[in-house]
């Protein structure tokens, strides 16, 4: 595999962002990894959570190895603290993650394919909200979206925060968020009703985890209207040892090398 670490000017964001990015590379003489590639190759895009940034998955993980394996592109990009959201104070992430990013994936590594059948998205906490937010915002782009640990009842999550701090300046209050763009319930619930190509889903969560409430609602949720939905739980609270084990799952689960049903 190889590994670039990639900065750039965002034209959604006004400013330059940082991206790393995992490519396919055809190895046979690597100690203990052989790599694997191909003309085209699909591509994860792999979220971070609210404390982390474009590194934490190479340095909390073996993202690069599991990769290479797979014959699959990885990009990890820096969203800051944005919640992978158009703010409601300050700069638009959501369309910088869901539009321009693949855009720019796309023209600056040609060899990544530009179909929806290869465009897949996971992340772990903030970023499993991300990940499930592109699969339901943007599904003519991304086909498949795997969630770890997400915090994917947003409103609940808003609910007691102050009206000054970090959150109000993302989303509002849990009232102006309930509904909304940014509710992933309302998400599914329109998706569903579009017509629109819906995503496969996989959703994991520890039952420690103090997230794990949210999970449960949404399997719930998802399981209601029909999703094409795996959904696992265990024992495990919110930390690095059990994500490492999950994206391999995850890349075990995504639909590599084969045409989407």
């Amino acid at each position: 595999m190889a590994l670039l670490h990639t900065d750039f000017y965002s034209e959604s964001l006004g400013m330059c962002m940082q991206a790393d990015v995992i490519l396919p590379e055809e190895t046979h003489g690597q100690i203990g990894m052989e790599g694997k590639a191909a003309d085209t190759y699909p591509t994860l895009y792999l979220l971070h959570g609210m404390s982390d940034d474009q590194t934490i998955w190479q340095r909390r993980t073996s993202i690069e190895r599991y990769a290479a394996e797979k014959g699959i592109a990885v990009v990890m990009p820096n969203v800051h603290l944005s919640w992978y959201t158009d703010m409601k104070f300050g700069f638009r992430y959501w369309t910088y993650v869901s539009e321009e990013l693949p855009r720019l994936c796309r023209m600056l590594f040609p060899r990544m394919s530009r179909r929806r059948e290869d465009t897949f998205v996971a992340g772990l906490s903030m970023g499993g909200y991300g990940a499930m937010k592109c699969a339901l915002r943007a599904s003519d782009t991304f086909s498949c979206a795997a969630s770890l640990s997400g915090a994917l009842d947003i409103v609940s999550h808003l609910e007691g925060q102050p009206e000054n701090g970090l959150f109000y300046d993302i989303f509002g209050t849990s009232e102006e968020a309930k509904g909304s763009f940014n509710d992933l319930f309302a998400a599914a619930s329109e998706l569903k009703e579009s017509g629109k190509p819906l995503p496969k889903l996989y959703i994991w969560c520890g039952t420690e985890d103090f997230l794990y409430e949210h999970n449960v609602r949404m399997r719930a949720h998802l399981e209601k209207l029909g999703y094409d939905l795996t959904y696992e739980e265990s024992s495990g609270d919110h930390q690095w040892k059990y994500w490492d084990a999950k994206i391999q799952t995850v890349l075990d689960w995504l639909p590599l090398g084969k045409e989407e049903a």
